[in-house]
């Protein structure tokens, strides 16, 4: 009877080593698909950087002095991802100060880029030249953009 009750004890200790197993095997596979469209999303993102921002933010994402704002290391974008996203749908056109330094230069509008590429860019701008922020997603941006109609 001891026999059967550790018997069973051992089969029941195997098989919740084995699902436990199996759950941390499909959170590394979700992990990993995740890690995989980040990577996209961000090689995307370079690239729509490349031809729409690059020129008056800069390579190095540090902008021009006085005139168009940093996207480096900076709480204005790595903060909230609703007035990051009606930036880009909506442009700019008033001052801004971004920790502590003004800028005057108005930012036209990028409302023709589509939800994918806006989405896109953000997430690449909220993870290069120093920041560290979440992505920015499609369904994100079309809200957004319905909202602000």
């Amino acid at each position: 009877m001891l026999f059967q009750f550790f018997a069973s004890m051992n089969r029941g200790l195997i098989l919740g080593v084995v699902l436990l197993l199996a759950g941390f095997s499909q959170l590394f596979a979700q992990n990993k698909v995740k890690a995989q469209i980040s990577s996209l999303s961000i090689n995307s993102g370079k690239q729509v950087y490349a031809q729409y921002c690059l020129s008056c933010h800069q390579v190095d994402g540090l902008g021009v002095p006085n005139m168009n704002p940093p996207l480096a290391k900076t709480s204005y974008v790595s903060g909230d991802k609703v007035r990051l996203i009606k930036v880009v749908l909506k442009g700019f056109v008033q001052n801004v100060d971004i920790d502590g330094e003004s800028y005057s230069n108005n930012m036209p509008p990028h409302n023709f880029l589509t939800d994918r590429q806006i989405a896109d860019v953000l997430t690449y701008i909220r993870n290069s030249f120093g920041n560290a922020g979440s992505a920015i997603t499609v369904p994100q941006v079309n809200r957004v953009r319905h909202l602000t109609k």
